[in-house]
């Protein structure tokens, strides 16, 4: 499965790698969740969430950062768009700097955001 968009961000040193993907079943999102552990084996991290309509599914996964910093920030932005049958991942690769509950947030939010914001 191919992504529709692509982005890369740096912040403090991590680096967060963006991914849009079109998605019509949660099995086609765990699939392409699935490609993603394989290409960055060396991730810290890969957060993610997805809005499906039939049958109808909304999922935030942090992935072992602190709760509610990561994939609810990402649902939100989908959310806020309004977008629909779409699945949003976030590599992380930790940098050795902590951004904080609340930097995480911004990061994670600002990632989310700029994948809609490359498509116009």
């Amino acid at each position: 499965m191919q992504a529709k968009k692509q982005v890369l961000i740096t912040e403090k040193k991590s680096k967060f790698y963006g991914y849009l993907i079109s998605a019509k079943s949660e099995d086609e999102v765990k699939a392409f969740l699935q490609e993603l552990k394989k290409e960055h084996k060396k991730a810290t991290h890969i957060c993610w969430a997805c809005a499906l309509v039939s049958p109808f599914c909304e999922k935030a996964v942090d992935d072992g950062e602190p709760s509610g910093t990561a994939g609810r920030p990402i649902l939100s932005v989908i959310q806020k768009r309004k977008e629909k049958d779409v699945a949003i991942f976030i590599v992380r690769y930790f940098g050795g700097v902590k951004l904080g509950a609340g930097g995480l947030v911004r990061i994670y939010t600002k990632v989310a955001s700029a994948l809609f914001d490359e498509e116009k």
